[in-house]
C-alpha cells in the first residue's frame, strides 16, 4: 500500500468513527470568508454566503459619529490604508479608505468595487437579509472601547431601528447572537438580548504573547496579567452558572481544557469555537459534541464534514 493510500484509511476511519456519534455543527465564516478576501469586507461577505456558511460573524467598533462598523481592531493601520483610532474617525472618513487592497486578491466585479468594501453593521445586516435564505450573524463587541458600554446601547438601539425581535432575536432571516470577551459587556446585554444568544467568549492567558507584544514595565504587566486573568474566571464562572447559552473558547482552549468543555456541553451550554481552520480540528470539535465552529475557510469545513451528514 502506498503511504497516501494509508492516509487515505486512517482519514476514512477517523470519519467513520465521528459520523456514529455527532450532529454536524453549524458554520460560522471568520470575518466572513476572511482567507479568500480581506477580512470584514463586502467581497469577504458574499464569499462566504457562496460558500454555503450558516453565517457570519463580524467584530464592531463605534466611530466618533456613534456609527457601529464591521473592523476588528481598534486601529486602522492593520487593514486599512488609514492610521489612528477607529473612534477618531467618523463613518464618512472610513467609508474613504481602502479597506481590500492589503490583502494582494482581486475583487470580482460581482463582489463590489474596491470602493464599496468597508461596511457598517448597518450594511451587513443589509446584505445578509437580501441573501435569499436564513442566515445566523454572529457580533462580537470589541473591548476596551474608549466608549465603554455605550457601544452595546448603541447596538441594540441599532438592532431595534432594523426590527429586530428580542424574543427571537431574529430581523427577518437574520438569527442574532451576541458576543465578548468582556463579562461586563456580556451582563450588560442580559438585559435586552435573549439567554439562548448569548455567548461568552475565552480565551487562556498567555503571559509570554503579553510580554512579547506590549513591552511594558513588570509592574504595570503584573497588573494587567492579574486584570485579565480575574475578567477570564468571571467569564469562565459567567458559563459555569448557565448565565449565558453559550461559551466561546478558541482550538487550543479545548484542547487544553477538554473535560470543562465537555461538561458545558452536557449541562446544555451550546459551544462556539474559533477559529477552525483545518479538518482536523473539525473533525476533533465535532467528535466532542461542538455544536457551533467558526472559521476562515467555510467551503474547506463544510467539505470536511460533509462525509459525517451521509
Amino acid at each position: 500500500m502506498a503511504h497516501g493510500d494509508t492516509i487515505r484509511v486512517r482519514w476514512t476511519d477517523v470519519v467513520d468513527h465521528v459520523r456514529g456519534s455527532a450532529v454536524l455543527p453549524v458554520i460560522f465564516a471568520h470575518r466572513g470568508s476572511s482567507a479568500a478576501f480581506a477580512e470584514h469586507t463586502r467581497a469577504a461577505y458574499l464569499q462566504a454566503l457562496d460558500d454555503g456558511a450558516d453565517g457570519v460573524e463580524c467584530d464592531v467598533q463605534l466611530t466618533r459619529d456613534g456609527q457601529l462598523v464591521c473592523i476588528h481592531d481598534s486601529t486602522l493601520e492593520r487593514t486599512t490604508s488609514g492610521t489612528g483610532d477607529v473612534s477618531d474617525h467618523s463613518l464618512a472618513e472610513l467609508r474613504q479608505l481602502n479597506v481590500s487592497s492589503w490583502k494582494g486578491v482581486s475583487i470580482p466585479a460581482a463582489y463590489g468595487r474596491t470602493a464599496e468594501q468597508f461596511l457598517s453593521l448597518a450594511d451587513l445586516l443589509l446584505l445578509l437579509r437580501r441573501a435569499g435564505r436564513p442566515v445566523r450573524l454572529a457580533v462580537e463587541l470589541k473591548h476596551p472601547s474608549p466608549f465603554g458600554l455605550r457601544l452595546e446601547e448603541e447596538l441594540i438601539s441599532l438592532l431595534m431601528a432594523e426590527r429586530w425581535d428580542p424574543e427571537s432575536s431574529m430581523i427577518g432571516g437574520v438569527e442574532v447572537s451576541f458576543m465578548s470577551f468582556n463579562p461586563d459587556s456580556v451582563r450588560q446585554l442580559r438585559e435586552s438580548a435573549p439567554h439562548h444568544q448569548l455567548c461568552q467568549l475565552v480565551a487562556d492567558v498567555d503571559q509570554g504573547e503579553i510580554r512579547e507584544r506590549l513591552r511594558i514595565g513588570s509592574i504595570a504587566e503584573g497588573v494587567l496579567i492579574d486584570m485579565l486573568q480575574r475578567a477570564l474566571q468571571e467569564s469562565e464562572d459567567l458559563i459555569d452558572r448557565q448565565d449565558v447559552g453559550m461559551a466561546g473558547p478558541g482550538v487550543q482552549y479545548v484542547r487544553d481544557h477538554q473535560d470543562r468543555v465537555q461538561r458545558w456541553i452536557r449541562n446544555g451550554t451550546r459551544v462556539r469555537v474559533w477559529t477552525v481552520n483545518t479538518a482536523e480540528e473539525a473533525l476533533f470539535l465535532t467528535g466532542l459534541g461542538v455544536q457551533e465552529l467558526t472559521t476562515d475557510v467555510p467551503a474547506l469545513i463544510r467539505d470536511a464534514l460533509a462525509p459525517i451528514g451521509k
